[in-house]
């Protein structure tokens, strides 16, 4: 008996086919890596508890991340470039002084309160990075805040580098200060809340004309 032969429409076997990777599988591990480390503290979580949790087995992390630092790093990375490209495009529209800063604290209040869970990680946990890179972070940290010392020094010219530092931080502050306890405000009033508190912290003029003819409010 002969071999009968071979379709001619039938296709060639060139081996399984290859894997696709789910484009949306590392954001999958960075939100549920964010939300266990808030949670518990980012030593008592393990490769396996991060895989479980965005429904993946553990091993499956090391195809997009080395270790479990590296997910921190990739996080902070996140956070902080976030900030910075919000700021660049904010920068380029070339507004007066005054609006750049309120569109820079629209920026900043409407990602903290977006990517809360990630931020609070970020506060808590940038202690635990490894030291190469909390130095880079803290670096890309600095040259964002002076974006902001840059502008307010245009509208205060008369005060110094330490006054100036030291109400940006506290501007910044005023908006971080939503991460660690429940307002239960609707997301829109906090976020025009937390705007003005920042806004008022910086004083922040009416107009530029105001700048240089308002007295800080903490002066006689």
């Amino acid at each position: 008996m002969t071999d009968a032969p071979a379709r001619a429409d039938a296709p060639a076997r060139t081996g399984a086919a290859p894997r696709r990777r789910d484009p949306e599988r590392r954001q999958r591990i960075l939100t549920a890596a964010a939300e266990l480390v808030a949670e518990r503290g980012y030593h008592e979580v393990g490769m396996s508890d991060i895989g479980a949790a965005a429904g993946i087995v553990g091993s499956g992390i090391y195809r997009h991340f080395d270790g479990k630092s590296a997910v921190l790093v990739a996080m902070f990375d996140r956070v902080i470039d976030d900030f910075t490209r919000g700021a660049a495009e904010i920068l380029s529209r070339g507004l007066d002084p005054a609006q750049t800063l309120r569109e820079l604290i629209a920026a900043h209040v409407r990602i903290t309160l977006e990517d809360r869970m990630l931020m609070r990680v970020y506060h808590n946990e940038i202690a635990s990075l490894p030291a190469e890179d909390n130095r880079r972070l803290r670096r890309k940290q600095r040259i964002y805040i002076e974006e902001w010392v840059h502008i307010l020094d245009v509208l205060r010219p008369e005060e110094d580098d330490a006054v100036l530092r030291a109400l940006v931080h506290a501007g910044i502050g005023a908006v971080h200060s939503t991460l660690f306890y429940a307002s239960g405000l609707p997301a829109r009033r906090l976020a025009k809340l937390m705007a003005a508190a920042a806004e008022a912290t910086l004083f922040i003029p009416t107009s530029d004309a105001d700048a240089v003819t308002t007295r800080p409010r903490w002066e006689p």
